[in-house]
């Protein structure tokens, strides 16, 4: 080669997917949970790491049996409809997740559809298991465009559907007709995307609710955000046993380390406190929601833990006048549009302080 390295060719060029990691006092650009876990929680944490310690020599459970079950009983009251172990898989993040479902049912002569604006690692999934990537477009609210959708699935005929509900990064929920038309034309695995699920808007239904009738739908989640282990790295899904058995034939040998299994039970034991979090970030949501539109500017509804606003002639201005005065935000997205999660109460005050000396 030449003294050079044979990379592929596709990945000639190409960076490192990423949000900025800097090092100022507000930090509201990756969506994360801003309340860590209870000292109690910790102190649970701590003892099932010890006893995971005492067989790290070892071993994990390869098909993470346990954490599955508890997974299952979880989605089971969240969703509405019993789930079974056999109905649930865990992966080390739901980005491992979706890569794994890629490596299942997309490849070489394959495609994966979504739609813009939408997450920005789909095509980067589909691209490291060789599979075609056609990008259609949402409506100018960011909800789904039924018609424009079913044309692009009528057209590419994709093997793989990429919804994300609630979006990112506009914050936007699916209706379940579309889900189910969605699923009604797709001659593949349709993924709904809810890794911001538990903030979703009282009366905002769970894709799980369909799960019982519909063998082809995935609905993936992710214990990072509304569980605050973004540190501990869980994704799962719920689908029929034939998805789960597809994704265990690619999935890495013992992926799931002990302790990420044990932390991620203990994590699961305290739902309901966790959940409770949950509640006081919705309220914040909201509240930012409606003061950016309050302040004459545009925002997306939002059932997920961010809000979506713009539109700015100079977005990166924006971004980086926040930034000056130490809240960093995400610009990502439509141009024009910017993205802030949702912090603790003091957090968002020096977000709408910030902001306000930018605009003026």
């Amino acid at each position: 080669m030449n003294g050079t390295l044979p990379l592929r060719p596709e990945l000639v060029g190409e960076v490192p997917y990423g949000a900025p990691q800097l090092d100022v006092p507000v930090m509201l650009n990756v969506n994360e949970n801003p309340y860590p876990p209870s000292e109690a929680t910790i102190v649970d944490m701590a003892a099932a790491v010890a006893d995971a310690a005492r067989t790290l020599n070892r071993y994990p459970d390869r098909d993470a049996l346990d954490l599955r079950a508890d997974l299952a009983a979880y989605l089971s009251v969240d969703g509405g409809v019993p789930l079974g172990v056999d109905e649930v898989w865990a992966a080390n993040g739901s980005n491992e997740v979706m890569l794994q479902l890629l490596l299942a049912f997309g490849g070489p002569g394959r495609t994966a559809v979504s739609f813009a604006p939408t997450y920005s690692m789909y095509p980067e999934y589909a691209r490291d298991s060789h599979t075609t990537w056609v990008l259609g477009r949402r409506r100018d609210d960011f909800g789904i465009d039924l018609p424009h959708t079913l044309d692009v699935i009528a057209e590419h005929q994709p093997s793989v559907v990429l919804l994300a509900s609630p979006n990112n990064p506009t914050g936007t929920a699916l209706e379940l007709a579309d889900v189910e038309a969605i699923l009604a034309a797709a001659p593949g695995v349709v993924v709904v995307d809810e890794a911001y699920g538990e903030f979703r808007r009282a009366g905002v239904p769970s894709a799980l609710s369909l799960l019982p009738n519909q063998p082809r739908l995935v609905v993936s989640r992710t214990m990072s955000k509304a569980f605050a282990l973004a540190g501990g790295r869980l994704g799962y899904l719920a689908a029929s046993r034939a998805v789960v058995d597809a994704v265990r034939i690619v999935r890495l040998p013992y992926h799931l380390s002990s302790v990420t299994q044990a932390v991620a039970r203990v994590a699961l034991a305290h739902a309901g406190e966790m959940l409770a979090a949950v509640d006081e970030l919705r309220a914040e949501r909201d509240r930012t929601y409606d003061w950016l539109r309050s302040r004459g500017l545009q925002a997306a509804p939002s059932d997920a833990n961010f809000v979506f606003f713009g539109a700015f002639p100079d977005r990166h201005a924006v971004w980086q006048g926040l930034l000056d005065r130490g809240v960093l935000i995400r610009e990502t997205g439509p141009d024009g549009w910017l993205r802030v999660s949702i912090g603790t109460p003091a957090e968002m005050a020096a977000f709408r302080a910030a902001l306000l000396e930018v605009l003026q």
